[in-house]
């Protein structure tokens, strides 16, 4: 394999992670037309969790068994953040468009970039600065012309921004340990802990422990293995090359690909000022790629 071709393989897995978790808001609407959206949560990390189980507990052992009690601490935050970002996003859905809830969501990249000059010494160039404010006015652009339909959105519209502070955490957390930790003993006590904590929500918000329906199963169980396990594990595996705020960035490009498939499956059409915000984010996330790879 030529020296390009390793430089490139972090971007291509990032691309593909953006990708395949774009489906996501589309697949989550369509199984909330049964089931509560913490039981959407719940169960979607729960069965990408089963599905890692035998690969994790198998080839992953003694990988797992040598976690430091440090590691294991900051998974399980990790792990709570996630079911944090999970349970307040997924629920936004219910509440505010798609383009809105998944451009809010991913404003994290403004608490990460800030986290991360703080805490872990990587240091904003003013490339990635500039990057940074294109792609969040372009973000901006989008929410605006969503959040012009009413007041009756803002609780969704803050239940996707506190979304997008828990997934901050999730990725800064996820940076320091992919550092050392294969994927597979990253994220599988992660996607764990956040199973469980979202199941146990469930079932003492009195919610009901499954959907009934076969189509739900179906929805469910792609979304656990396209945007979950496909789409969030390539995030992951790209932090261990890029930094914490390019990957961040990258998923700003999420709202473009949720926005149009929500517009093919859901009938939901993006509005001009989607159009436009939707070039600008793209142009930001040109932007970082060049200044990253200087």
């Amino acid at each position: 394999m030529s020296p390009e071709t390793r430089d490139l393989k972090p971007y291509l897995g990032l691309g593909l992670g953006v990708v395949t978790v774009s489906t996501a808001a589309t697949l989550i609407r369509l199984a909330q037309a049964e089931v509560h959206s913490l039981v959407v949560a719940a169960w979607r990390l729960t069965l990408a969790t089963l599905i890692l189980a035998p690969v994790a507990l198998g080839r992953y052992r003694h990988e797992l068994r040598a976690l430091t009690a440090n590691e294991w601490r900051s998974a399980l935050v990790s792990g709570l953040l996630l079911a944090i970002h999970f349970g307040t996003w997924i629920t936004s859905l219910a509440f505010t468009t798609v383009a809105a809830s998944v451009v809010l969501v991913w404003t994290n990249p403004i608490f990460v970039g800030l986290a991360s000059h703080l805490f872990l010494d990587e240091r904003l160039t003013r490339g990635m600065v500039l990057a940074l404010v294109i792609a969040i006015v372009g973000s901006g652009i989008i929410a605006v012309g969503d959040l012009g339909e009413g007041t009756h959105r803002l609780l969704g519209d803050l239940l996707a921004v506190m979304g997008a502070i828990s997934g901050a955490g999730y990725f800064l957390i996820g940076r320091r340990l992919r550092k050392r930790l294969s994927l597979v003993a990253y994220v599988f006590p992660v996607y764990g802990t956040a199973a469980l904590i979202l199941m146990a929500v469930m079932l003492v918000a009195g919610l009901g422990p499954a959907p009934q329906q076969s189509q739900t199963w179906f929805w469910l169980a792609l979304m656990a293995i396209g945007p979950q396990i496909l789409g969030h594990s390539s995030l992951n595996w790209a932090l261990r090359y890029l930094s914490a705020t390019f990957v961040s960035l990258a998923t700003l490009g999420e709202p473009i690909g949720s926005t149009l498939l929500a517009w093919w499956v859901l009938g939901e059409r993006p509005t001009v000022w989607a159009v436009v915000g939707g070039v600008l984010i793209l142009s930001g996330i040109v932007y970082a790629s060049r200044a990253e790879r200087r």
